[in-house]
């Protein structure tokens, strides 16, 4: 009896070990001359495009951090796991990256459902993790208003996105009428579309057509059929892969269907206009901040010279990730978790996707604009279209 209590108890303090933050004696700090950073990311599936660009673009920023002398006088090491586009993956993925590999924080990951997956993780391990384009509310606020500790995020959410969309469509554009297709298994298609109805009927709009689909769907044609006799003025794809997007729309001009096509940031990909290119001519996408701002043009030039390709959306968000969890770990002093987690509401920094500074209410950007842009022909660009930036706007308006 003795005995088993004994194992009991060494189990007990070696995982209560495993889940104290970095930082001290067991984390970040614990090999002397190195912090240690985690990421988090589809770099296989159809999320692929994305979580390779922004592991890669994390790695470039840590490897010129450490050039510069990494923070606070020691080196910066990343540490990644690929959650292949499941949830699952991504809680199993920050139980390591806290328990075995200590690191001081987490970036990423992209999705959503993942982000909102992985909350139990990081407050069983008290680590922070910072989301780069994860936009459902509940990432960092429970729906009964809880504030989640230890998420937070450098983008606007889905009802920012969904309010923008359709602000824009009825106040720049004169629509009066609107369809959706939407995908009734995402966590992030779901919320974009739910605040877009609210905002367009708010402003006089009418909704004449919803119509769901799932992840992994490629024929949307019964859904558009029902949508073209709508005769919408708008349709509002916020659908969460590329892929689906492009089939969509080409099946929606092959039908006939000339409304104009409205997205959010999930739709920005250079796989988008060579799948789509023709289709989504004219199209308006909700995005985060202006490509040929000077700060964006020097990454999009960085990432190209170093991968011979052009970057994706992550690349300019995980910048700006990166550079809030440095900030935060010069203002604590340390890299202990507890004390990154409570820097990063104190700290603010001039990204390339805006200014930003996390609120303590809501762990999400204060103030940051949407940046309205409209995927037109361009004799430069590699498959013919481009993103042609049109206003900041803000449906305040």
């Amino acid at each position: 009896m003795k005995k088993k209590l004994a194992l009991l108890l060494t189990v007990i303090m070696i995982v209560s070990i495993a889940f104290t933050g970095c930082g001290g004696d067991s984390g970040g700090e614990a090999e002397g001359d190195t912090i240690k950073v985690g990421w988090i990311g589809a770099l296989t599936g159809d999320m692929a495009p994305w979580g390779k660009c922004e592991s890669q673009a994390l790695q470039m920023y840590i490897d010129q951090q450490n050039e510069k002398g990494g923070v606070l006088g020691k080196k910066i090491k990343l540490v990644t796991y690929d959650t292949k586009g499941d949830n699952n993956e991504a809680v199993n993925a920050v139980k390591r990256l806290i328990a075995q590999d200590k690191v001081c924080a987490v970036l990423g990951p992209n999705a959503s459902a993942a982000a909102i997956a992985i909350k139990g993780a990081l407050n069983q391990g008290k680590v922070p993790d910072i989301a780069t384009v994860a936009t459902n509310p509940e990432i960092t606020v429970n729906k009964d208003g809880s504030l989640n500790p230890y998420n937070f995020r450098v983008c606007f959410t889905d009802p920012y996105q969904g309010a923008v969309a359709a602000g824009y469509a009825i106040d720049e554009l004169d629509a009066k009428t609107a369809a959706v297709l939407y995908d009734v298994s995402s966590d992030y298609s779901q919320g974009f579309t739910q605040f877009f109805i609210e905002t367009f009927e708010e402003k006089g709009g009418k909704i004449v057509a919803q119509e769901g689909c799932k992840t992994g769907d490629t024929d949307f044609r019964p859904q558009l059929t029902k949508i073209k006799k709508a005769n919408p003025d708008v349709i509002l794809l916020p659908l969460g892969s590329y892929k689906e997007v492009a089939l969509s729309a080409n099946q929606a001009r092959e039908l006939g269907i000339d409304a104009t096509l409205f997205g959010g940031d999930t739709w920005p990909s250079e796989t988008l206009f060579e799948m789509a290119g023709p289709a989504l001519e004219g199209s308006y996408v909700v995005n985060h901040f202006d490509y040929n701002d000077p700060a964006a043009a020097e990454i999009t030039k960085m990432y190209k010279d170093k991968f011979d390709t052009n970057p994706e959306i992550n690349a300019y968000m995980v910048h700006d990730a990166f550079q809030l969890l440095i900030a935060a770990i010069e203002k604590a002093e340390s890299a202990d978790s507890e004390a990154i987690t409570k820097a990063l509401t104190e700290v603010e920094i001039d990204g390339v996707t805006g200014h930003i500074s996390l609120s303590p209410d809501d762990h999400n950007p204060v103030g940051k604009e949407a940046a309205m842009q409209q995927i037109v022909k361009s004799d430069t660009a590699k498959d013919g279209y481009e993103y042609k930036f049109i206003m900041k706007y803000s449906p305040a308006k």
